[in-house]
């Protein structure tokens, strides 16, 4: 613990300094799955080392800034990210796993609230809704293994909504009443307007999905921006990135 301390304070003491000495502004380009561990962890980057970073949550924006920037570090899940390395857009040294975001369930505000505390309540729940909508991506591909390995692949056919196009969230369509159960990353569903949170998957049926974090080669600032990723893996990161309901990478 005494260890866990004396790094800590080295590493604030470094960003401190650095940003007394020369503050920038960085431009961090996040992905939807990551997007509230990456405001929370690039606010209090900005608070510790004086350096401003700004956060561009637009995939528009994002894909003509990987090439043309202007643009500093990038956060997509590990496969999107081999493939900006495979591409030569990241520098391959500072590509990091930073965060993990686990499932969660919410239902349409003043809907009932089922009991998903264990398996077998999930089970149940997921049963007696007449539609679940999850997503397409990582956390959709998670929810129908879990869905597998309850055995109801075929029993739940035919009530499932797969959401994505881009309009938003599985949250924006629980709101307006596309169906009963949503299911999605937690980060990304607490809070949402219209939706009520019932809380996370239970137990082992919750696979999170990963990001990941790295340097773009269009950086002006990359000494800054790989310091901004020692700190996005530091153990002060830890506790940030759990008040948003994100757990940091397993090393």
């Amino acid at each position: 613990m005494h260890c866990r301390a004396l790094v800590l304070a080295a590493i604030c003491g470094s960003l401190v300094m650095i940003g007394q000495s020369s503050a920038q502004e960085l431009v961090f380009l996040g992905n939807q799955g990551a997007m509230p561990g990456v405001r929370a962890l690039a606010e209090n980057y900005a608070r510790i080392s004086g350096n401003k970073v700004n956060v561009i949550d637009d995939p528009v924006q994002l894909q003509k800034s990987l090439t043309a920037g202007p643009a500093d570090l990038v956060s997509v899940s590990p496969e999107a990210m081999a493939e900006l390395d495979r591409k030569g857009l990241v520098y391959t040294d500072t590509i990091t796993p930073f965060t993990l975001a686990p499932l969660g369930v919410s239902v349409r505000a003043g809907s009932p609230r089922p009991n998903i505390s264990t398996v077998e309540a999930f089970k149940a729940a997921l049963l007696n809704a007449k539609s679940i909508g999850y997503s397409r991506g990582c956390s959709g591909q998670n929810i129908a293994e879990a869905i597998e390995k309850l055995g109801l692949t075929e029993t739940l056919k035919g009530r499932i909504q797969l959401t994505g196009g881009g309009t938003g969230p599985v949250t924006f369509y629980l709101a307006r009443g596309d169906f009963e159960l949503g299911i999605q990353q937690s980060n990304i569903m607490v809070g949402a307007p219209g939706t009520d949170f019932l809380g996370p998957v239970p137990g082992a049926l919750n696979k999170a999905c990963p990001n990941s974090v790295a340097v773009l080669k269009v950086s002006k600032q990359p000494y800054f921006a790989r310091q901004m990723i020692n700190f996005m893996v530091s153990p002060a990161a830890a506790p940030i990135l759990r008040q948003v309901h994100e757990e940091p990478a397993k090393s």
